[in-house]
């Protein structure tokens, strides 16, 4: 009896098959005798079968095109204002398809490197100045202020940052413009900014003591060396995060109008390697804490649905728990077999996937018995409240993924690293085949 999760597919989702979309305005073929044409269409020109030649692996004609691209000092401003042009008109774009700020910046920087990454840092930037602030959703400004996507230079050609190398930053743009205009579209999760309106977001604001007190224990957790001391200051956080669930749970059913406490949606960095114990792990932190998690693998995320303070536990607490899970699978060592083969790899795989199991029973458990707790003080059955609250967040999943299937997340195939990880965590769960919900294609 594998854990259900979710994974999202759908069709067309495989940057591979996606089309590019050109420069804004798109580039023409020049009149036949015309010996000159105006620099801003032989750029368009240039940039345009530079992409090609990027698309189609073409190696010598792409650097060739960039050299003609930046060997004329005179085109530098035309070819400056056509890259900062197609950046911007790719990130509106990237908006209106449910793409936000942190997951623009992630998706780059799982495809390039940290030139890349801040570079279209800057560019969400500038791209920003566009909207009004009270047409910005809140969720939006916070991934600004987290991703520090502040306008810092004068001149907007400043934040193309060539170091010295102006060819290779004309590639790195023109790198970053292609993967943004083949992104597919999202879910969205907010309102894409210059639509939002401000209202008061008392009912769904996030209490930050409770976070703060939540990542105090948490800290701890990570900096001891006794691992029955990091599950004991574990559970105290998932205890802490379940009663001020369950208060919120209670306020919300007293309050029959109430306004701004609704299932919002989050999504949260998959990395490799270990994808699948990864995702894992967050599923059982999302289920622990009344959210669902919907893994996208090829994307390099999940999407994690629930009410927000739940939502916020969720990620803290994820973070967290990954920090010390890969500390304890890193003490673990390396593994060879008895003819030296490397066995690290199957070894750490099923060691996490094992100390994710057991995370899910410890946190249950400490969430039961906070449930039993509030329900001995207050002497009102709780489950019924709960149990509503989450039918509320299941019916906007079923909305917002309609096309849900089950996908196996891998089999387990060391079983030292599945005793070691069990070990870890103190304890696992039998069952070495999970599976995550997929949408249909």
């Amino acid at each position: 009896m594998g854990r259900a999760h979710r994974e999202r597919r759908r069709a067309g989702e495989n940057e591979r098959g996606s089309r590019w979309q050109g420069p804004p305005g798109g580039a023409r073929a020049f009149p036949r005798g015309r010996a000159e044409p105006p620099p801003e269409e032989m750029v368009a020109e240039l940039l345009s079968a530079a992409v090609d030649a990027r698309l189609h692996a073409d190696a010598p004609q792409f650097p060739r095109l960039v050299e003609t691209l930046t060997g004329d000092p005179g085109l530098r401003p035309v070819v400056d204002r056509a890259l900062l042009g197609m950046l911007g008109e790719h990130l509106t774009r990237a908006w209106r398809n449910g793409w936000m700020p942190a997951d623009v910046v992630r998706f780059v920087g799982r495809r390039f490197g940290s030139r890349h990454v801040c570079l279209v840092t800057d560019a969400v930037a500038a791209e920003m100045r566009a909207y009004a602030p009270a047409t910005v959703d809140e969720r939006w400004q916070d991934q600004l202020a987290t991703l520090d996507a502040t306008v810092w230079w004068v001149r907007d050609e400043e934040y193309l940052r060539e170091d010295g190398d102006r060819a290779a930053m004309v590639a790195r743009a023109l790198e970053v413009i292609i993967l943004l205009a083949r992104l597919q579209p999202l879910e969205r999760l907010c309102p894409p900014p210059g639509s939002a309106r401000r209202t008061a977001r008392a009912a769904g604001r996030v209490d930050e003591r409770m976070l703060t007190r939540v990542r105090a224990l948490l800290a701890k957790a990570e900096s001891t060396e006794f691992e029955a001391e990091a599950e004991t200051f574990t559970a105290a956080a998932q205890s802490l995060m379940a009663r001020y669930s369950i208060d919120a749970a209670l306020l919300a059913a007293g309050e029959a109008n109430r306004t701004g406490d609704e299932p919002q949606g989050r999504r949260l960095g998959i990395d490799a390697p270990y994808e699948g114990p990864k995702a894992v792990l967050l599923d059982v932190i999302a289920s622990a804490n009344h959210c669902r998690s919907i893994w996208s693998r090829h994307l390099g995320f999940a999407t994690v649905l629930g009410f927000p303070a739940e939502l916020a536990a969720v990620e803290v607490l994820f973070t967290s728990l990954l920090v010390q899970a890969t500390t304890a699978m890193r003490q673990a060592g390396a593994r060879r077999d008895g003819a030296g083969r490397s066995r690290t790899r199957s070894f750490r795989q099923s060691f996490l996937a094992a100390y994710a199991y057991r995370i899910g029973e410890r946190l249950h458990e400490a969430a039961g018995e906070a449930v039993r707790q509030a329900t001995a003080e207050t002497g009102r059955d709780l489950l019924p409240v709960l149990a509503a609250r989450d039918e509320v967040v299941d019916a906007a999943m079923e909305k917002m993924f309609p096309g849900l299937s089950m996908v196996r997340t891998g089999s387990v195939s060391n079983r030292e690293g599945w005793i070691s990880g069990r070990a870890a965590a103190d304890q696992a769960v039998l069952d070495v085949h999970p599976k995550i919900p997929s949408g249909r294609s």
